[in-house]
């Protein structure tokens, strides 16, 4: 009598499980749980996933659907984890709890690498354990390294298709099975959901507005409205709030430049207002329609209901459910400031930002733009992210320096290299590194200006005593 228990924390992560109950990805259980976990700064004022509009849709693939953050309050979900001694009285609660009895149990989690499903999963010691990931972080390293005592329970890594053809790299080390879901029964959740979503001010579908037309029936790209993307990334500290801002005035001018008069902006569920205010002031100096919409729907319902006719944004997951699943155009913005400012090299959003950067065309170039065709085969992508993720991760992947040695040495071009810094290269002894019989000299500009100071007070008391 196995129990089925789905941890999810978003609205997107749980379509992404009914989709795979829909496929038929799991078999049969005797009882399924959706663990629901808000891991907001401030839960208590943000709703949960089982709150949003939309969510009831997916309600009956699961016999019940209980909250994590009640079953470890006061502790925060993003931030407690069970201490070794206590697993084995967690374990008992939470059985206790959700009446679980001495049932035998199957984890399903998002985000192995953190908790909540780490803290989940060490509790629940000796379950069997799949992992769905529903972004394109998937198709990168696994982030932190994972104990054998829970990567070897990883059966498979159930996924969406969002890179066709592009092979995720995301527990590999343990030899987890990647499975995809199928795109078709994914868009019917999607539809479901928007189905069931409210009426948006502005946003076709409301009271007083046509529909969006269907697809194939929308007529040309530039009479339609573009959609903005917001990600907040100086929450992430990856960029300041005026840096931020500044990418989506870029997002705003590279729409309006390629024939765009109406545009739609979603920022971030918990981005502050102000980030739409300069926008506002900008659209009117360039005659833009704005529309900002900040109801707490998923992105798939406006491209639903916009059918836009142009999708930008930085580095988001949105982008390529856009593009690969609505066919819908898309350009990004600030990939190039990313790939310089995400540190440590190894931060998780690196691979995200690659496959934007690679396979996007950026908002400014109109020819691109115009030209879009999403190909990881001929962009050779498979091969950079393998040098990139052994990069990221060497002792995660030792197996992956071959590969990377020799994807590294036969592209030897400014392009390539961009994805890579050259003190991590030198690091690694890998190809386009700093050279062995150069490595002594320091990078650090302050220590060569000391060095110089120090050889010119040599040369000076070197030139007195003569």
């Amino acid at each position: 009598m196995t129990t089925r228990i789905f941890l999810a924390s978003t609205l997107y992560g749980a379509a992404t499980l009914a989709a795979a109950l829909d496929a038929g990805c799991f078999e049969p259980a005797s009882r399924s749980i959706l663990l629901v976990s808000n891991n907001a700064a401030n839960p208590e004022a943000t709703p949960g996933l089982d709150e949003m509009s939309g969510f009831e849709r997916l309600r009956d693939r699961f016999d019940d659907v209980l909250s994590w953050n009640e079953a470890v309050h006061p502790f925060h979900p993003g931030a407690w984890s069970p201490r070794p001694d206590d697993v084995v009285l967690w374990e008992r609660y939470l059985r206790l709890l959700w009446n679980l009895g001495d049932d035998p149990v199957h984890l399903v989690a998002e985000s192995i690498q953190v908790v909540p499903a780490l803290a989940v999963t060490d509790i629940f010691t000796g379950a069997p354990i799949d992992i769905y990931a529903d972004g394109l972080m998937s198709y990168g390293p696994t982030r932190n390294r994972i104990t054998p005592l829970i990567g070897t329970r990883i059966a498979r890594v159930l996924h969406l298709d969002l890179v066709p053809g592009l092979r995720p790299m995301l527990l590999r080390e343990f030899g987890s099975e990647p499975t995809v879901v199928p795109t078709e029964v994914f868009l019917k959740v999607l539809a479901d959901i928007g189905a069931a979503a409210p009426d948006l001010p502005g946003v076709p579908g409301a009271p007083g507005l046509p529909d969006a037309p269907a697809a194939g029936d929308e007529g040309p790209a530039t009479d339609r409205p573009a959609l903005l993307l917001g990600q907040y990334l100086s929450a992430l500290s990856i960029l300041t709030a005026d840096e931020e801002e500044d990418l989506h005035l870029r997002m705003l001018r590279g729409a309006h430049g390629l024939g765009h008069r109406r545009v739609f902006f979603k920022p971030h569920p918990t981005a502050p207002a102000r980030f739409s205010r300069r926008l506002e002031e900008e659209s009117e100096r360039l005659g833009v329609e704005l529309t900002v919409v900040d109801a707490p729907v998923v992105a798939e319902v406006l491209y639903q209901r916009l059918r836009p006719g142009l999708v930008v944004g930085c580095f988001s997951t949105a982008l390529f459910t856009a593009a690969s699943f609505y066919g819908l155009r898309v350009a990004r913005v600030g990939t190039e400031l990313l790939l310089d400012r995400l540190v440590p090299y190894e931060n998780s959003n690196r691979v995200p930002v690659t496959i934007c950067h690679e396979l996007l065309p950026e908002v400014g170039d109109h020819a691109a733009v115009e030209a879009q065709r999403l190909d990881p085969a001929a962009a050779g992508l498979q091969g950079l992210l393998t040098a990139v993720g052994f990069a990221m991760q060497p002792k995660v992947n030792p197996d992956l320096r071959d590969p990377a040695v020799e994807y590294l040495g036969a592209h030897q071009n400014a392009h390539t290299l961009r994805y890579f810094k050259r003190r991590r290269l030198t690091v690694l002894d890998l190809p386009g590194g700093v050279p062995a019989r150069m490595a002594f000299i320091p990078r650090n500009a302050r220590v060569r200006g000391v060095v110089r100071r120090v050889r010119s007070l040599k040369k000076l008391a070197a030139a007195a005593r003569d």
